[in-house]
């Protein structure tokens, strides 16, 4: 399978509760919501045809605990028939149980068994969210390809996807579009370390 990342970014680059004001208040954030009021149809036909691409998913603990608990009452949504119906896999090293069926936990070498869910069989194994996970996926060379969906707001504070520190990775654009409600999309492939130069006439 081919691991696609799927994360909602401000223009600041803030990853931490796109969905509602207290779905991730740690570290005293209280700026969450802000991708809601951009969302649309347009947005909605295209993250369906996404899901349609998947045949597993695979969550941090804290997006999964999320999903766990709002998905299953969401029967009458068009998404919930997918989410909780295929194989999911979440890294944690606290879980020990998981009701959302069919859940395996994954944990200690976290990133050796992302690789062997890779070597199976499939289209796409996507990860939502769960933004601490795709950085130590992107670290390892573990992602194939990043959906950047940036809402055109400025937090000013709150978890970034890509941190200062964070490992550098070389991308290739393949798609991108825009939404009626002002929604940034842009599709990346993983194309190894990135390429550095220098600006100038040659001599």
């Amino acid at each position: 399978m081919k691991l696609v990342v799927q994360e909602f970014l401000t223009l600041d680059g803030v990853s931490q509760g796109p969905g509602s004001p207290d779905e991730d208040t740690s570290d005293g954030f209280g700026r969450g919501g802000w991708f809601v009021p951009h969302l649309d149809e347009d947005f909605e036909r295209l993250a369906g045809s996404w899901l349609g691409e998947a045949d597993a998913f695979l969550f941090g603990r804290r997006t999964y605990q999320n999903f766990a608990r709002d998905w299953p009452k969401m029967t009458g949504h068009p998404f919930a028939a997918v989410l909780n119906g295929l194989p999911k896999y979440v890294a944690s090293h606290s879980l020990t149980e998981a009701e959302w069926h069919p859940t395996t936990i994954l944990a200690g070498d976290i990133p050796a068994q992302v690789a062997e869910l890779k070597r199976r069989p499939g289209r796409e194994l996507q990860v939502h969210g769960s933004a601490r996970l795709a950085q130590s996926l992107l670290a390892a060379g573990l992602i194939d390809t990043l959906r950047l969906v940036i809402a055109p707001v400025v937090v000013g504070q709150g978890r970034r996807l890509f941190p200062d520190g964070g490992a550098p990775a070389g991308l290739r654009l393949v798609g991108h579009r825009t939404t009626s409600g002002g929604l940034s999309v842009h599709t990346f492939e993983a194309t190894g370390l990135p390429e550095f130069g220098t600006y100038g006439a040659e001599a």
